[in-house]
């Protein structure tokens, strides 16, 4: 089935084609959203949402971009959008200690946890200092970074999944790169 019959049957909400869809972009998805969030249950959960908003929001879909982008563009604004929710819930734990109410302050830094399966055990550690130093970049940087090294895009395609020119992403993930050697030749100067 091309791409366009397979819109059509979605917008009609034929079940079959949600079915393919899921079928051909579930691990898709998973594996960007675990790119972004570093932790399994909560990549998967992610992922879910992104799929309610593909089946809400796919009549709106006018074919602008291919169906896989628009696919990564709402994956991606889901990830950014859970990483929001929970360093804006560490900041509103700790304005209530600093007040004197009763919530316990989380104290653990979400984004240094590794957690993703991808990784076998003995390069745990190493891909742990990598992904906290991708988690240190600024957000458009690391949306960048992630797409490209992480989940393989072509800079074409993120390019459209972001909005962007061509020449913007590769600027911007030159900046990315520049800033993740500086922070790691830092992280290996103060390990020594």
């Amino acid at each position: 089935m091309n791409e366009q019959n397979l819109i059509n049957q979605l917008q009609a909400g034929k079940q079959a084609a949600f079915s393919r869809l899921l079928e051909a972009y579930q691990q898709k998805v998973f594996r960007t959203c675990i790119s972004f969030i570093p932790n399994k249950e909560d990549a998967e959960d992610v992922a879910q949402e992104v799929f309610l908003e593909v089946f809400k929001s796919v009549s709106k879909f006018k074919g602008d971009a291919k169906l896989s982008t628009w696919i990564y563009k709402i994956a991606t604004n889901k990830c950014l959008e859970f990483i929001r929710k929970k360093q804006a819930k560490k900041r509103f734990a700790f304005m209530q200690t600093i007040l004197g109410n009763e919530i316990p302050l989380d104290k653990t830094n979400y984004f240094t946890e590794f957690n993703h399966p991808g990784i076998l055990l003995e390069n745990k550690e190493k891909a742990a200092i990598i992904f906290k130093a991708i988690h240190r970049l600024p957000e458009s940087q690391r949306v960048i970074f992630t797409l490209a090294k992480v989940d393989g895009k072509s800079y074409q395609e993120i390019a459209e999944i972001v909005g962007k020119s061509l020449s913007s992403v590769e600027s911007t993930m030159f900046r990315a790169k520049k800033g993740l050697q500086e922070k790691l030749a830092n992280f290996y100067q103060n390990d020594t």
